[in-house]
């Protein structure tokens, strides 16, 4: 790692810590994609030494075309999830903790076994489970939505806050998992639907594609890690509120924010 990539690290770790949001760090470094994923694994190491939290898994972002488009690259993105920020089925989210965050319905994929980084999509499906879950965007930077850069985002944990993560199921098969519909309510008012397609035309390839990055950086998907694996719908400002999103064939899952 070079310097300029600690100082980056450092910067944002700061924003972190003080809970204040900072200028882009592309307006200041620039950096390529490789150097921001190390940016992020040295961030990673100070939030995990400063929480005493550790590593939990990974999230897939940027799984569209339209999102794909905002950072002007032609795949997704891949953040560190920590202990940390894994929120329970029902539990309560506060606001005022937060920056400035978004919601994200997703598919959660909960490893049952070590993947090989040449596991198949069948192999993927058959040695996880899966769950009903809704991501909470946030990064680090003022006005950040839509308007990063793929060296901010990625630097920034691909813009990790929180994940609500509800009952674990078994996998669907192949075809199940592209025609998955959702329904996402706030205060029981349904405000969105989607469909799984939306998630590079089926979940399980978000996951296959991560496997494959995380090998070119020398990691691998271990037992118990927890995938939050793409967006069925355009990101959601989060406001005060009760939201569930219910998965066919998946189930519901459901959180608050307060104050």
């Amino acid at each position: 790692m070079t310097l300029t990539n600690k100082e980056v690290a450092k910067v944002l770790f700061k924003a972190y810590r003080y809970k204040k949001p900072i200028d882009f760090i592309s307006e200041n470094y620039q950096l390529n994609e490789e150097e921001a994923y190390h940016v992020q694994e040295e961030l990673i190491d100070q939030l995990t030494f400063k929480d005493r939290s550790t590593v939990t898994g990974y999230k897939v972002s940027m799984t569209s075309k339209a999102t794909q488009a905002i950072a002007n690259t032609n795949e997704p993105a891949y953040g560190t999830l920590l202990s940390n920020q894994i929120v329970n089925d029902g539990a309560s989210v506060s606001l005022s903790e937060l920056f400035s965050p978004l919601l994200e319905p997703e598919i959660i994929f909960i490893v049952q076994e070590d993947l090989p980084y040449d596991a198949d999509l069948e192999t993927i499906r058959y040695h996880t489970r899966i769950a009903p879950g809704i991501e909470i965007p946030d990064a680090r930077y003022k006005n950040w939505f839509p308007n990063f850069t793929l060296s901010d985002l990625i630097s920034d944990n691909t813009a990790t806050g929180l994940v609500v993560v509800g009952d674990p199921v078994d996998g669907l098969d192949n075809d199940a998992f592209a025609n998955v519909h959702l329904n996402l309510y706030k205060d029981d008012k349904c405000i969105a639907t989607g469909e799984s397609s939306e998630v590079l035309g089926n979940p399980l390839n978000a996951i296959h594609w991560l496997i494959k990055k995380l090998h070119t950086h020398g990691k691998q998907l271990k037992k118990g890690d927890i995938i939050s694996s793409g967006t069925f719908i355009s990101p959601l400002k989060l406001e005060y509120g009760t939201y569930r999103a219910e998965y066919s064939g998946i189930g519901k899952v459901s959180f608050s924010v307060n104050k």
